[in-house]
């Protein structure tokens, strides 16, 4: 295996064990909210309370995350990450649960940044595609093999398991990352591009040149290009970034996209239980049907974008999500075959538009800038994110035959929000 594939392995590692973290607390919901005997609105604060840290952490990092290696930041912010997540296992109540998801949030939100810049930095635009394909299969595997599991654990060990499971592997990975990851400090050359060898016949063969460059070329490890002083250190690479109309436009297009997909997920589970009739361990499928399909079909998503365009790929499956989300948020059945068979198509069109829209995002800025962009960017994730779990609690009620009300009402609105990030998607120009 080559150094290419090795890093992007990694890469993927750390942002499975990021999504299995986050996702978990989803497809928990109903037994989180009787252990702690909380309400749907009070649930959807644990979910956001991840969010709303992530949110603060990714602001903080954008001053200062582009002077570092970027193999050092990622080392420090997976062990930040895996400790938060043991700690969410041992939260004796509501109010500590918050706490330690906003602590594991910090660190995840801006790791999950971190990993797209790595692969914007190594991997060239004409290939990035299918490179973020392959990364963002991480979701699926999740999707597939830890939220299933997630759940078989939690109902046979308690709900705090899978945290403890999760927090293990993560800190397995964080060993490995330290030995197969080399330094990767390119960014920190101005103008640096890591040259990456064309492709043989079509495999992804290349291997990162600037993964070992001259060490004597760059400055040492942590050290800016041109140090600057004061409050002006911090406030520049905001100024840079909002004073960029093209760089604003990608901003506008990942906070419609993520209001346009993530408002009508955390309820996805407590919906399927409640008002379908799934039971406990079988709400797995959802995740384990949905994701497998998403593993085989992500990094398709990802050749076709660089195939024939990453906009024309994202506008296609954005009018598929349409009618997936309509039919998802309006679902009333009693077959349990044909809520998977829902589930599923929204599984594979919300996540096969992610695909193009993450290359896209990538591209819009150069490389020795794209880290603090890309905190600033998870920062709108995260604040879309907060959001749309917010909506969501206010909007979703329990009727009283104990059903949940109101889910077609968030569906709408996700729609809405899916035809805008269309429209913002059109507003965004390559550069790098």
């Amino acid at each position: 295996m080559n150094q290419e594939k090795r890093l992007l392995l990694i890469l993927a590692a750390v942002q499975f064990c990021h999504i299995i973290d986050f996702m978990i607390i989803m497809p928990l919901g109903k037994t989180i909210m009787a252990v702690f005997n909380i309400s749907p609105g009070q649930f959807a604060w644990v979910v956001s309370a991840y969010a709303g840290a992530a949110l603060t952490g990714n602001l903080i990092s954008t001053a200062f995350i582009d002077r570092f290696d970027r193999r050092s930041a990622l080392l420090f912010l997976f062990c930040g990450f895996t400790l938060g997540t043991l700690a969410c296992a041992f939260a004796p109540s509501y109010l500590l649960l918050l706490v330690f998801r906003g602590a594991t949030g910090i660190f995840g939100g801006t790791l999950g940044a971190l990993v797209l810049a790595i692969v914007g930095d190594v991997i060239p635009l004409e290939r990035r595609g299918a490179a973020m394909g392959w990364v963002m299969t991480a979701f699926s595997a999740a999707s597939v093999v830890g939220v299933p599991s997630g759940i078989w654990i939690a109902a046979e060990y308690g709900w705090s398991a899978p945290f403890v499971v999760t927090a293990a592997l993560s800190a397995a990975f964080v060993v490995l990352a330290y030995f197969v990851v080399p330094p990767l400090r390119g960014h920190l050359q101005q103008g640096a591009r890591p040259q990456v060898q064309s492709e043989d016949k079509g495999a992804m063969e290349g291997v990162i040149d600037t993964v070992a460059l001259r060490q004597a070329d760059l400055p040492p490890a942590g050290e800016a290009l041109a140090p600057k002083r004061g409050l002006r250190k911090v406030v520049d690479p905001f100024v840079r970034i909002f004073s960029d109309a093209n760089q604003r436009a990608a901003l506008l297009f990942t906070m419609t996209l993520m209001l346009g997909h993530f408002t009508i997920i955390p309820f996805i589970a407590p919906y399927m239980q409640i008002n379908i009739g799934f039971g406990d361990k079988q709400v797995g499928l959802i995740y384990f049907i949905g994701g497998l399909l998403t593993v085989v079909l992500l990094p398709f998503f990802g050749k076709l974008s660089d195939k024939y365009g990453r906009m024309r790929i994202f506008a296609t499956a954005s009018v598929f999500a349409l009618a997936s989300i309509y039919a998802l948020t309006n679902l009333d059945t009693d077959s349990i075959y044909i809520a998977l068979l829902t589930t599923s198509s929204f599984f594979v069109v919300a996540s096969g538009r992610s695909v193009p829209a993450t290359t896209m995002i990538t591209s819009v800025v150069r490389p020795e800038n794209r880290g603090g962009f890309m905190s600033i960017r998870q920062s709108i994730n995260e604040m879309a994110l907060f959001a749309s779990t917010v909506i969501a609690g206010f909007i979703i009620t329990e009727g009283p035959d104990g059903k949940l009300e109101h889910y077609e009402w968030l569906g709408y609105f996700t729609m809405g929000m899916s035809v805008l990030a269309v429209w913002a998607a059109s507003r965004i120009k390559a550069v790098a």
